[in-house]
């Protein structure tokens, strides 16, 4: 059966930050943001419910009591069930989680070892008291600089460098929005790239966790996303080597810092936190061969560290669930992928593999990018046919 939240949580909004503390039914529990009564059904007509949406049966362990996100799921990343959700099409600011769609747009866009000379212009619009990785003007960086500065630092500098590579602020928003509907992310809607709060800016936790599995499919998106730290390029004084510093991924479930616990089988994603979106997370883990996504935005919960701790319970839930749950959706494939084979005949043969692969480089340069998981089929992406393997390389990279 379908389970609502009121049958097993308590509420899961965020109280408004001048709420005072009043018994439950007062006049602050009123005023807590509710979810909208229709969302999207983009994945299932469950997802689009508020609540949680969960199949509870016999062998089926119930959900974490600690939970307090407004919104949150957790999918398969291969097969792309969903295993469970809560308001998993609320439309709410995403912070710095949106860098995920950034990389994911970009990324095939820009070459890693291409270098640029960062003009005054580009640091001009960042946002007050934006997260940045330290880049100045008039000094050079490669892109794959600048990446590093994205995902371990979480830096508008990095960001905004880059969209000028790319040709300017607008043009980059306008790719990322177009991106978004090409993997379906249907409830995002980007206004500045680096996911500063800005108005009408919003994503889900449905959204967030499609745009990580598409991103995850890209070597440099995976390897980026694992690293623990980095050396990055500092200032440059005439006649010396030039200096640099050592940099950290601000995803805690990944380095264990400020007391978090690392997690077993962490391979990335994205953390963000600002004043209007709160705290949010994205992680993808890897247990005994089976490899889950949880998104969780905006706990309300006092705990420290509280959407990273959540994000590991509800794996932990998933990975023993996983088998056991009937899922209440689907993580949608892209827009552009069709399936050109049948996973129920069996695995591609030799010939079938070296078809994929004379295809792909012929038709695409010899780079193919896979834009869904698809357990041994074949899938056309941008009229190229490539093998897509089940399993990603997962690992974390010091």
């Amino acid at each position: 059966m379908t389970v609502t939240a009121a049958a097993l949580l308590p509420l899961l909004t965020a109280a408004p930050a001048f709420a005072s503390p009043t018994k439950p039914g007062g006049p602050a529990e009123d005023k807590q943001p509710k979810p909208p009564a229709v969302m999207s059904t983009v994945g299932g007509k469950l997802l689009g419910k508020p609540g949680t949406q969960v199949n509870l049966a016999p062998g089926v362990p119930v959900l974490p009591k600690e939970l307090s996100g407004r919104s949150w799921i957790v999918a398969d990343a291969e097969t792309g069930d969903v295993l469970a959700a809560h308001n998993a099409h609320w439309r709410l600011p995403p912070a710095s989680t949106l860098k995920m769609l950034f990389a994911d747009a970009l990324l095939p866009r820009l070459q890693k070892k291409q270098t640029h000379t960062v003009a005054p212009a580009e640091l001009a619009n960042l946002g007050e008291g934006s997260s940045l990785v330290g880049i100045k003007e008039k000094l050079s960086y490669t892109v794959h600089d600048l990446w590093l500065g994205v995902f371990l630092k979480s830096g508008n500098d990095a960001v905004h460098v880059l969209s000028a590579m790319n040709g300017g602020v607008p043009k980059t928003v306008k790719d990322m929005n177009d991106h978004a509907a090409e993997l379906q992310a249907l409830d995002t809607h980007v206004v500045s790239p680096d996911g500063y709060d800005a108005p009408g800016q919003v994503s889900s936790a449905y959204d967030l966790t499609l745009i990580a599995r598409s991103g995850m499919q890209k070597p440099d998106f995976r390897e980026y996303a694992a690293t623990v730290r980095a050396q990055f390029p500092g200032e440059q004084q005439p006649g010396k080597k030039r200096e640099t510093f050592e940099i950290q991924n601000t995803n805690r479930l990944l380095t264990g810092a400020y007391g978090v616990t690392p997690y077993k089988g962490i391979a990335g994603v994205k953390n963000g936190n600002t004043t209007h979106a709160g705290a949010t997370f994205t992680g993808v883990a890897e247990r005994d061969g089976k490899v889950l996504l949880v998104t969780v935005m905006n706990p309300s919960s006092k705990e420290s560290s509280a959407v990273y701790k959540e994000t590991a319970r509800l794996l932990d839930w998933g990975f023993a669930a996983s088998g056991k749950v009937k899922p209440v959706g689907e993580l949608v494939p892209p827009k552009s992928a069709r399936t050109g084979g049948d996973a129920s005949k069996g695995p591609a043969k030799d010939g079938d593999t070296a078809l994929a692969k004379a295809s792909t480089a012929e038709k695409s340069g010899g780079v193919g990018i896979a834009l869904g998981i698809c357990g041994g089929v074949l899938v056309v992406v941008a009229g190229a046919v490539l093998l897509v393997n089940r399993k990603w390389p997962l690992r974390r990279i010091r």
